[in-house]
């Protein structure tokens, strides 16, 4: 796409009210509105669109920007394409309980920048702040206060705050990117995403640079900010970062690897020496970002020293242009360490996602003979929740066939190997190991291979994550299934997603296989799952 900079929108743009009751009447009769209803609800009949992921209303979507709660409202933005003029603008929505999404007009359009990339917001007392990558300019700041955050002005007369090159032409130790923004004391601080040179292998590495400020328009380059990653791979980069406190003391950098997508790095926030020193990692998505991959966070503090964060998620397969969505945000928080003290993550569905629950199915205390799937009558559908609590007992694999064909020509394949991850050593005498720790991690796998014999579909690896299962604990599974992508938590320790496309219409059944021994499903509970939309 080859598009100048300096260039206003196509996309009409509407000064609206500031205060709340008659910015609901101006936008009852927005035309704008109007179109992205209509456009909305021209996709009714598609078979793959979610119904209760959210999916931006006309054209596709990228990485979801700025999340924040302001005035009664969560606010999620995102890089949207309208149709007449697809360069990146903010798209723009809003929710109660970070569940139920109403599309707002476009909130930020380009110009100067060629198109608006990714940023994050700040929210003060009387305002909120968005800072946010414009393309061939550089990282730019613009600021709204009005009650559904509608009006959005550029600060430093429409100029980029960080400049993408220097103005006398010197290499910059630098990279001016995706930024995000806090405040500490006096002062604003930014990180702009990027990377450096790895120096034995010729290729990148995950880095972060951090800038300070005063006033928001003058900001000077302090240093890289991250402090031993020794997490990261080579190739990484530190793209859609958002630094937030978590839990009593810790802080979390959430940032998205254009190599292999969503990620976390937890640790201390040095603030004498504005540095953030690592201590462990998470990883949203396990393998290559495309297809079918978590992409990029945006993230937000949350109640109880947490933080909510959202992702958009990768396709895979061509679907009538809104090609991406966003998972179901996700409440994150710190459960403790385990017995090898490494920190251990909680993330649990965030919002009241229980609201859309419709027809419910029960089942308990089922004993699951070995090497037999069990078909579970009654319990079907591809837009549903299935919460279970399983025994594994001697079993060395439990698995949940879901979106299943009648002949089995097509399913989804959820496994849990218990104890089959990583062991820890521990040594003595710099030589001699000694000893063998109990802590090894439990393995989830979501498998695609045959969720869909349509040829269109891009096959993935298997999504295969570790997740800590304490000694004697039963395995708690929370599935979401939504048209074409399944979203799994497990035990609130662990979440796996991809994107999946049966093509067969009697692809709905749901069954289960012990492997080598018995299992019991102690308790299944399964729900239809309604439309978050009003169209």
């Amino acid at each position: 796409m080859s598009k100048s900079s300096n260039r206003e929108s196509l996309v009409p743009k509407y000064k609206f009210p500031e205060l709340y009751t008659d910015q609901i009447v101006s936008l009852q009769k927005n035309p704008l509105m109007k179109r992205l209803k209509n456009s909305r609800k021209s996709y009714d009949n598609d078979p793959h669109r979610p119904i209760y992921h959210y999916v931006n209303p006309e054209n596709t979507l990228n990485d979801p920007n700025g999340l924040c709660f302001w005035k009664g409202f969560w606010h999620l933005f995102y890089q949207a394409y309208p149709p007449e003029d697809p360069r990146q603008h903010w798209g723009h929505a809003i929710s109660k309980d970070l569940v139920h999404w109403e599309d707002l007009p476009y909130a930020i359009y380009p110009n100067p920048e060629e198109a608006c990339f990714s940023g994050a917001t700040l929210v003060e007392e009387d305002r909120v702040i968005a800072m946010y990558h414009g393309t061939k300019v550089g990282n730019m700041i613009a600021i709204s206060n009005d009650d559904l955050l509608l009006n959005w002005d550029k600060i430093n007369s429409q100029k980029p705050v960080i400049k993408i090159n220097s103005d006398d032409g010197t290499v910059l130790p630098y990279r001016v990117f995706d930024p995000c923004i806090w405040k500490k004391g006096d002062f604003y601080y930014s990180l702009s995403g990027g990377t450096l040179p790895h120096i034995p292998t010729g290729r990148r590495k995950r880095s972060n640079f951090l800038f300070k400020s005063k006033d928001l328009i003058k900001w000077d380059y302090i240093h890289p900010f991250v402090e031993g990653d020794n997490f990261t791979k080579i190739g990484d980069d530190g793209a859609c970062p958002y630094f937030w406190p978590i839990g009593e003391d810790r802080y979390i950098l959430y940032f998205f690897s254009h190599m292999s997508g969503g990620q976390a790095l937890l640790g201390d926030y040095d603030k004498q020496r504005d540095k953030f020193i690592v201590t462990s990692h998470h990883e949203f998505n396990f393998g290559a970002a495309h297809p079918g991959g978590v992409h990029a966070p945006s993230s937000s503090p949350y109640q109880n020293n947490k933080n909510v964060v959202i992702f958009n998620m990768n396709n895979s397969k061509d679907t009538r242009g809104w090609n991406q969505i966003m998972t179901l945000p996700r409440e994150i928080g710190i459960e403790g360490k385990d017995k090898i003290n490494r920190d251990i993550l909680s993330i649990k569905p965030a919002g009241n996602i229980e609201s859309l629950r419709s027809k419910h199915i029960s089942i308990k205390n089922l004993e699951i003979i070995p090497n037999q799937e069990v078909l579970l009558e009654n319990i079907s559908g591809n837009s549903i929740e299935i919460n279970m609590e399983v025994n594994v007992d001697k079993s060395p694999m439990f698995e949940l066939r879901i979106l299943r064909s009648e002949n089995s020509e097509e399913f989804t394949k959820i496994s849990f190997y218990k104890n089959r991850g990583f062991r820890d050593w521990e040594k003595y005498d710099g030589w001699e190991v000694n000893k063998r720790l109990n802590a090894s991690d439990s393995i989830v796998s979501i498998d695609t291979s045959y969720s869909s014999s349509d040829p269109n579909v891009l096959s993935r690896p298997p999504e295969s994550a570790p997740v800590y299962i304490k000694e004697n604990e039963n395995l708690f599974l929370r599935v979401f299934i939504d048209k074409s992508v399944v979203e799994v938590f497990v035990n609130e320790r662990q979440c796996l997603a991809t994107r999946i496309y049966p093509s067969k219409k009697d692809s709905l059944g749901v069954s289960v296989l012990s492997q080598g021994a018995k299992s019991e499903i102690i308790s299944l509970d399964a729900y239809d799952m309604d439309s978050i939309y009003d169209v």
